[in-house]
């Protein structure tokens, strides 16, 4: 079995690219093809890494129907590698982790990794259909991943004795501020924990601000070796770890709360990047719910468990605070792009270029996607 810590700093992402998502958001287009966002973002990609198409010879899609049209439409037709995601939310980490893989075996020299999705103008809803969860979850009313969630943050609620869940509200309004801060986000309006707390209940106890925002858009990132990387427009952002686990079952709602496969990925995550946890200058956590935040903050030890809610308050998760979270919005504010987009915050994050939500001498981002498939990465900054 190899070693993880062989990986480090091996890789890099070295050109990134997304469309305006809050465009999108507001000009809905039936016509518009997972295809030609996916193609867009790329461009993008190419071009702020100040390579070619040509340069590239793996492909790796997500969203996008067909690897094969793809390319096509790229003119690539002859390279090293091709293959398709499924458009699970888990595998933007695991579309990072394959190219590193690529790279790092030889296999691929210039991965793209690329998104394309255009589910809100299409109608995607992501709940309400029997295939949209597992059997066991289906036959108990629980037709959404929100249900599920909604259930699991009860319970947690439950077992730590929880007397304001609505505090949980910080979560969506930091989200909201950095959102406002963000060129793309969809949501940018002020909002205060009293919005917060009058909004609809989707799934009690989780109302419409702990939702993450369906929508259209496109996001590419581009990975090469460290040492080709340092050559290219833009500085390197290291991959200096990624790891991964699984809890594997035929329903959505787990009884630990994925508490197992996350706390395998924490003990395994710092050493193998050569970092402690309290290196980590930005956290990146896939919030397709906000009950999600709190759970990383425990199962990776920034918090103890049961106090997470009282560790997101009074602006400490904020830009400026002791350890900003989701700088670009997230899910709740930014856009639905499960999972993608937070990789694209990451790297300008580390390049510095995220202006006034910037974190201050930015130079080691952790990305946490929790999840049946779940992933962690540790993505740190260039130096000479």
């Amino acid at each position: 079995m190899g070693n993880l810590a062989d990986l480090r700093d091996k890789t890099a992402i070295v050109g990134v690219g997304n469309t305006d998502f809050g465009a999108m958001y507001r000009n809905l287009d039936p016509e518009r093809s997972s295809y030609d966002l996916g193609m867009e973002s790329l461009k993008m990609a190419i071009d702020d890494a100040g390579l070619t198409k040509d340069d590239i010879d793996g492909i790796l899609v997500s969203r996008i129907p067909d690897y094969t049209q793809f390319c096509d439409m790229l003119g690539l037709h002859h390279i090293n590698y091709a293959s398709i995601l499924p458009g699970g939310g888990r595998f933007s980490g695991m579309a990072l982790q394959y190219a590193v893989m690529l790279i790092h075996s030889g296999l691929a020299n210039v991965v793209a990794c690329v998104y394309g999705n255009n589910g809100r103008s299409v109608g995607a809803t992501y709940g309400g259909e029997r295939e949209q969860s597992g059997a066991f979850d289906t036959l108990y009313g629980f037709t959404s991943p929100g249900a599920s969630w909604a259930m699991m943050w009860r319970r947690y609620c439950e077992e730590y004795g929880i007397q304001e869940p609505e505090r949980l509200g910080a979560v969506a309004v930091s989200n909201r501020k950095h959102a406002a801060m963000n060129p793309y986000a969809v949501m940018k309006d002020p909002m205060s924990l009293e919005d917060y707390k009058k909004a609809k209940w989707i799934a009690e106890p989780l109302r419409l601000f702990d939702y993450c925002l369906i929508n259209d858009g496109g996001v590419a990132f581009i990975v090469t070796s460290a040492e080709r990387a340092k050559t290219l427009r833009k500085p390197p952002v290291y991959v200096s770890a990624t790891v991964g686990g699984t809890s594997l079952t035929d329903h959505f709602i787990q009884g630990d709360g994925f508490q197992t496969e996350m706390e395998s990925i924490a003990q395994r995550i710092y050493p193998a990047a050569g970092i402690d946890r309290a290196d980590v200058d930005c956290l990146q956590i896939y919030d397709h719910f906000s009950p999600a935040v709190l759970f990383a903050l425990e199962y990776f030890g920034y918090a103890p468990r049961g106090e997470s809610l009282d560790f997101v308050q009074d602006g400490r998760i904020t830009v400026g605070g002791e350890l900003p979270i989701n700088t670009s919005g997230g899910h709740l504010s930014e856009s639905y792009m499960q999972g993608w987009a937070m990789h694209i915050e990451a790297v300008r994050q580390l390049r510095g270029e995220r202006g006034e939500a910037q974190v201050p001498d930015c130079e080691i981002v952790q990305y946490i996607c929790m999840a049946h498939i779940a992933s962690s990465h540790i993505l740190r900054r260039y130096r000479e």
